[in-house]
């Protein structure tokens, strides 16, 4: 049986293979940081009525401060992670770009066990091991 969140995490990787595509499209004709200020505009004008009608707003000054400084941080590093990722799309290949990009799924694991205290299975480290193979992989053959 197919759970929600992996429907969502799919559908996440899609977007997110789109987003190289037509990224690499927008930043040939413009400067990678304006391109990166218009996504994140879009992005926010986008989710403003997404959350009104779906009825999920409520006062941000009202949450729990540590879930708000998380989001502020989690938004720091988003800006630096798109900031970086729009500059390497403008200069490189966007196979090549996204292969490395997807190192990050690497990193999401070191950090898990390291901040979260998850603790992935032989099985599943191998698993890790693979993708940061097969990105490294990816980029290398781009480039031959």
């Amino acid at each position: 049986m197919i759970t929600s969140w992996f429907i969502w995490a799919l559908l996440a990787a899609v977007f997110a293979a789109l987003t190289a595509i037509f990224t690499k499209l927008g930043v040939a004709q413009i400067n990678s940081d304006l391109a990166t200020l218009i996504r994140t505009f879009v992005v926010f004008a986008l989710l403003i009525p997404f959350v009104l009608l779906t009825g999920k707003w409520s006062n941000p000054l009202a949450l729990p401060g540590k879930a708000l400084l998380f989001l502020v941080i989690s938004a720091l590093a988003t800006g630096a992670s798109w900031v970086c990722y729009f500059r390497a799309l403008q200069l490189g290949p966007a196979s090549q770009v996204a292969s490395i990009d997807k190192l990050s799924v690497v990193l999401v694991a070191f950090f898990a066990v390291l901040i979260l205290g998850e603790r992935p299975t032989p099985l599943a480290w191998l698993g890790i091991a693979l993708v940061g193979a097969g990105a490294l992989i990816l980029s290398i053959a781009a480039t031959r």
